[in-house]
């Protein structure tokens, strides 16, 4: 519909610096002619909009406009722009790029420097490629639709099943992405690591979503069985202290006078904490629990007659 278009011009217009006849004409699949009577159009309803000609020309809304924002101030837009931001760098959300674009438009271009490069939010890990994003489409598309999704499954004990689930939400939550959703396998909830689910299919069974929400996720997060909780006690040297701020809370670490650390924190008993505490190598040394100890130096002398054979 027209007047659609005209909004969505507008948006976009209220968003970028300039833009050209021809890169509206594609965006809109409309022809240059159309663009011309639309953009007087938009001048017409008491949008300003200049015209510039040359290589570099188009249209472009006065620097000072901005469209009326009765109840948010220019502080919590701005923290609504930097939310949606980061989400778009993740999914890729062509819907979320269009909210992106609204929102922003309540904000005058003389204003949007103010938060320019002050917080981002990028959830994206450094290696990541294409590949997460499509598997989080894909799910996010089963969640919309209450389809089922089949998929292979390797847990943190390396154990590998297929899996079909009826699936809830996604979550971003430490360094990862998991799903949460219903598995007809356990039939129970179960949390699904991203990274670990392979060959997604999305199935055409749709399910009733059921009535649990997402707190359920604090019973057991991240994991398939509920695990012990065990204290840790560990002492650290100085060299590893960024690596040791990383992973647990300033109120966990009690630095020493000769610059190491205590750390005393109470972690789930479960197969990834054996090998944090490995990563940390020689400089970490574990004091309680005894249990735990063992099994580090078990993989250690592992480790070691691996390498002894070469």
């Amino acid at each position: 519909m027209k007047i659609d278009r005209l909004l969505a011009i507008t948006m976009l217009l209220l968003n970028r610096k300039r833009i050209s006849a021809m890169e509206l004409s594609e965006r809109f699949e409309v022809s240059l002619r159309t663009v011309y009577r639309d953009i007087e159009a938009i001048n017409q309803a008491g949008i300003p909009i200049a015209s510039y000609a040359g290589l570099n020309g188009g249209y472009e809304i006065m620097d000072q406009y901005r469209l009326e924002r009765q109840y948010l101030s220019l502080e919590e837009l701005q923290s609504i722009i930097i939310g949606l931001k980061g989400i778009r760098s993740t999914v890729g959300d062509q819907e979320v790029g269009s909210l992106l674009d609204k929102v922003g438009a309540l904000v005058a271009k003389s204003e949007h420097h103010a938060a320019n490069n002050q917080l981002i939010i990028d959830m994206n890990p450094w290696r990541q490629g294409t590949h997460d994003k499509e598997k989080l489409n894909m799910l996010r598309t089963a969640i919309k639709d209450s389809k089922q999704v089949s998929f292979q499954y390797i847990s943190s004990q390396s154990e590998q099943s297929i899996r079909t689930a009826e699936p809830m939400s996604i979550v971003a939550k430490g360094f990862g992405w998991y799903l949460y959703g219903y598995c007809l396998l356990r039939e129970n909830f179960r949390v699904f690591r991203l990274s670990r689910m392979k060959e997604i299919n999305v199935l055409s069974q749709t399910f009733e979503r059921k009535t649990e929400t997402i707190e359920t996720l604090q019973h057991g997060w991240g994991n398939h069985e509920p695990h012990s909780l065990i204290t840790l006690i560990l002492h650290a040297q100085p060299n590893v202290q960024a690596q040791i701020e990383d992973y647990f809370q300033p109120k966990q670490i009690d630095y020493q006078p000769d610059g190491s650390m205590m750390i005393t924190a109470t972690q789930p008993d479960e197969p990834w904490l054996h090998g944090m505490l490995l990563s940390f190598g020689p400089s970490l040394r574990i004091l309680e629990p005894p249990h735990i100890a063992a099994i580090i130096k078990e993989k250690a002398e592992k480790i070691v007659q691996l390498y002894s054979n070469h």
